[in-house]
């Protein structure tokens, strides 16, 4: 629903609520630098295995100042949550948020021509498969030429086939809950297997030392490359599920190492 209204507009220093579909879930919160005419857009899409989390608690607290103080306006959006929605209707969400926004582009003081996508955990994946397979994007009325680049944060379940055969039991049931038992299902909601060209035209993949993080970000890399996209990864301290949380969290703190590569990467990817 491109022509969903504006829900709220709050005090200037906290985000517009913008509708972007009938459902409760689609919803996000914009903010704006104030007086922005064409600031740079960043897409934030929480993670939550596919199945939990919101745009008001799985946003780093430092990111969107962080961003402001910077000059880019910051959108974190909700999307649909299995099991009532598919995994495709959860990318197709993330479509449909980004045209809400270029939409009324004038309105929000966003520059269209100026946008990057970053999600983490579940939402790594779902902005990786956005940047990767465009008829999410086709279908909301966009295309690749809309996006500048995607930062997927620390997400595993690129190649989602090899995720699910390497999965504990503790995620087995998430996996099998979001994408089901058909390889075939499985395959078209990998971005890795999705990677051959046309994808988003740049990426930078984030991840801490997890081993099935960094197996599954090396590989995307490598689809991406051989499709000539530019990529770069960023590797960072951090082990399991507190390392997970924590690249989430601290991004935006100007002392947490990911902060300055993500700032550099997006200075050059909005420069050009």
């Amino acid at each position: 629903m491109l022509g969903a209204p504006i829900l709220a507009r709050q005090r200037a220093d906290a985000p517009q609520t913008i509708a972007y579909g009938s459902e409760a879930l689609q919803r996000l919160d914009l903010w704006t630098p104030q007086g922005a005419q064409k600031a740079p857009l960043v897409m934030f899409v929480h993670g939550g295995g596919w199945k939990r989390g919101s745009k008001d608690n799985a946003v780093s607290r430092a990111l969107p100042a962080h961003l402001l103080a910077q000059g880019y306006a910051f959108a974190a959006i909700d999307y649909r949550l299995v099991p009532d929605a598919s995994v495709e209707q959860q990318a197709a969400d993330v479509a449909a948020a980004l045209a809400a926004l270029l939409a009324r582009s004038d309105s929000l003081g966003i520059d269209r021509g100026r946008v990057v996508l970053m999600g983490h955990s579940a939402g790594a994946h779902l902005v990786a498969l956005v940047g990767t397979d465009e008829q999410y994007l086709r279908a909301a009325g966009l295309s690749f030429a809309d996006i500048d680049g995607v930062i997927p944060n620390d997400g595993a379940a690129y190649d989602v086939p090899v995720q699910m055969a390497q999965a504990g039991r503790f995620m087995a049931r998430t996996y099998t809950q979001a994408f089901g038992t058909e390889v075939v299902r499985q395959r078209a909601l990998s971005p890795t297997l999705n990677a051959a060209a046309p994808n988003a035209p740049a990426f930078l993949l984030l991840h801490v030392q997890r081993p099935d993080g960094i197996a599954q970000a090396d590989a995307l890399a490598e689809a991406l490359r051989r499709a000539g996209t530019r990529v770069e990864i960023g590797s960072f301290p951090g082990e399991g599920l507190r390392g997970h949380a924590e690249i989430n969290r601290k991004l935006g703190e100007p002392d947490y190492p990911a902060t300055a590569l993500v700032d550099a990467w997006l200075a050059k990817v909005f420069a050009n």
